[in-house]
């Protein structure tokens, strides 16, 4: 069966995008936070907190693994080459990550409004470019 190959790579982006921001809430949740990067600008020492630099590796990390996975993934599934024992594991890893962002956003956040958006954003725009490139070399391997 012939799927779109437009369609894994959206697919694989969202699922991606989607990850990289729940890592986001969560490393920021024990203060590995992009929102460092614009909180240190008046301090003139020029250096990028350790906390910052870790949380963009992190986000960048599993935008790209998730991108190249779900890909992966998917253009398997289109094949019907997904056998049961991945499928529900692949379930029960989605409920535990739903589940672990539910009881992060449950908490006030430790990130001032301003610093948190901009982050939010650069986690955003990080993730859903490290997942296309993720997805594309995976469909460019298959």
């Amino acid at each position: 069966m012939h799927f779109p190959r437009h369609l894994i790579l959206a697919g694989a982006m969202a699922a991606g995008v989607l990850l990289a921001l729940a890592v986001h809430i969560l490393v920021a949740q024990y203060g590995l936070d992009l929102g460092g990067l614009w909180q240190t600008q008046g301090q003139g020492d020029g250096f990028m907190p350790a906390g910052s630099a870790i949380a963009w590796w992190l986000i960048a990390t599993v935008g790209f693994s998730s991108g190249y996975f779900i890909a992966s993934i998917l253009h398997s599934a289109v094949a019907g080459e997904i056998p049961q024992r991945l499928r529900n594991f692949l379930v029960v890893a989605g409920v535990l990550m739903l589940a672990g962002i539910g009881q992060a956003l449950s908490g006030s956040s430790p990130v001032p409004s301003v610093s948190g958006v901009l982050a939010g954003l650069a986690a955003l725009c990080l993730g859903a470019l490290m997942a296309f490139c993720g997805a594309n070399f995976a469909l460019r391997k298959t």
